[in-house]
């Protein structure tokens, strides 16, 4: 496999110091620019949009607490402007409105949406099944298929059986990792013949996919120089990996804007709800934008199922795999694969960067 790269994050000032701040920040000129363009948007609307996503994204945690065992689900809702929050019964719709969310009400719990989901987890799906998760607007569990033969139909009606089960087909969904041979550009190398890009600069080194490379590989820098080697990584099942880096690399928290938009700063990690903008930076296609679509996806690549993945509508081509998700200066995950290209569109799947911090024990680098 020949994996891709996103963006070296290795460019930014040196006041860059390993923290997590939860104070709101501007969205850059460029960032909105950007918004504008993929989204439609004025630029007041852009403005607008950054602002209440950032308040969505902070409210769900307290939201989701708030629900207990009612809460169904939550995402943010462009229409309103806030964060939406289903619940199954109405004993709780005070207390989450009182966050500041609003609630719709739900048949399925979140608890038997999660126990259905890992029950499909438990068991192989055969090649025509794309992906799996919960979808928390249609309250439901739904299985993305790219064909139909006895195989498939054999797995749907199976999976009907196990709770909350919707079906769509989309016979472009054949996901795969967005891998490429070795070109120009900011990447970095792994054993001098795959390429990858750089997720986010982490204390000691920094986070990307984890089919770019396994424990021990060696990596090299955009310029030929030796930049480390993985200490850790794991693909499938999930797909993250830690390079330290060493040789005077040094690690800052910055996602390329590869002149589209200015270099983004990252300044914390907080998890972005369904519905809210997401931008990516990538060495072949560059800067990005779309919406989240899923979260907790698991995805059905050649090489095995890969849990965890959140969704999005943004486009991706060989060459991205490893690189940056992120909304508004807050790092949301690193590029595993999709289907589509830039052209005619697609979908592609990040590996939330959280899990990924929690995984090797690392700290995030951000900007104060």
């Amino acid at each position: 496999m020949k994996p891709i790269h996103l963006g070296l994050a290795t460019l930014v000032a040196a006041s860059a110091c390993v923290a997590v701040t939860t104070a709101p920040a501007v969205a850059a000129p460029d960032l909105l620019t950007a918004m504008q363009h993929d989204f439609g948007l004025t630029a007041q609307q852009a403005r607008t949009r950054v602002q209440q996503e950032e308040l969505a994204l902070r409210t769900a945690p307290t939201a989701q607490q708030a629900a207990g065992a009612a809460y169904a689900g939550s995402w943010f809702d462009p229409a309103s402007g806030r964060l939406t929050v289903a619940l199954t019964d109405h004993s709780t719709d005070a207390a989450v409105t009182t966050t500041g969310a609003q609630v719709v009400r739900a048949t399925h719990s979140w608890a038997e949406l999660a126990a259905t989901k890992d029950k499909l987890d438990a068991g192989p799906a055969p090649a025509g099944v794309a992906s799996w998760g919960i979808d928390p607007r249609r309250n439901s569990v739904v299985i993305t298929v790219s064909r139909s033969d006895a195989s498939v139909q054999r797995y749907v009606a199976a999976a009907a059986k196990l709770g909350p089960v919707v079906v769509q087909q989309n016979t472009h969904a054949v996901p795969q990792t967005f891998s490429a041979g070795t070109v120009g550009g900011d990447p970095y190398y792994i054993n001098g013949n795959v390429r990858c890009s750089i997720g986010f600069s982490v204390q000691g080194g920094f986070v990307s996919a984890g089919h770019c490379g396994t424990p021990g590989s060696t990596v090299v820098g955009w310029d030929g120089s030796y930049m480390g080697y993985f200490v850790g990584s794991t693909f499938p099942g999930n797909d993250y990996s830690f390079i330290h880096t060493e040789n005077g690399w040094w690690n800052a928290p910055v996602v390329l804007g590869w002149g589209t938009v200015s270099d983004a700063l990252v300044r914390g990690s907080w998890e972005a709800p369904p519905g809210t903008s997401v931008c990516r930076s990538g060495s072949t296609t560059h800067w990005h934008c779309g919406t989240v679509q899923t979260q907790n996806q698991t995805v059905n690549y050649a090489q095995g199922a890969v849990y965890g993945l959140t969704g999005t509508d943004v486009c991706a081509e060989p060459g991205d795999s490893g690189g940056s998700f992120i909304t508004g200066d807050q790092a949301q995950g690193v590029t595993s694969g999709g289907w589509g290209d830039c052209t005619s569109g697609g979908q592609t799947w990040f590996q939330p960067v959280n899990p990924i911090l929690a995984q090797f024990g690392l700290s995030l680098a951000t900007s104060a």
